[in-house]
């Protein structure tokens, strides 16, 4: 099998080491990964074992987890609209807290109330469970309308 031009697909995805949390190595690794290239293929390109990488790969799907952690974090702080849905609140209830909060603070959400319960939900974990809010989160809106959510 040959596989894609490494250095080219690097530059093509916009890859610039000194920038980027991932090593190099991480990133090549998951750059083909990406592109359903096998593990052993891999490292049989490299020159090294599977499980080197397996292991650099899971270091960056790692590293690229933190990096969106605090890309999310970084939103929230300067997000212009924030509230935080207490415990022992029904689901249902948070579109609502949110779109008023959102009208006063004039910011346009672009999610509907499924939407931004489904997102709500999924992105809780175990924060929400069914239609309750078991545990305190935070939800922010961004001037541009995106919606994220974080438990404290």
């Amino acid at each position: 099998m040959t596989l894609p031009d490494v250095d080219a697909l690097l530059s093509e995805l916009g890859f610039d080491a000194d920038e980027s949390v991932l090593t190099r190595r991480q990133a090549e690794i998951l750059a083909l990964r990406e592109r359903g290239i096998q593990q052993r293929t891999i490292a049989e390109h490299l020159g090294t074992s599977r499980a080197n990488v397996s292991s650099v790969e899971s270091s960056a799907r790692e590293n690229v987890k933190k990096a969106k952690e605090t890309l999310a974090f970084a939103e929230a702080l300067t997000a212009p609209v924030r509230l935080t849905v207490e415990a022992g609140t029904d689901l249902y209830a948070v579109p609502n807290k949110v779109f008023t909060a959102c009208d006063e603070a004039g910011v346009k959400v672009t999610h509907t109330a499924p939407e931004l319960m489904q997102l709500v939900s999924e992105t809780a974990g175990d924060a929400v469970h069914g239609r309750e809010v078991r545990h305190d989160i935070v939800v922010g809106v961004t001037s541009d309308g995106r919606v994220n959510v974080r438990t404290p």
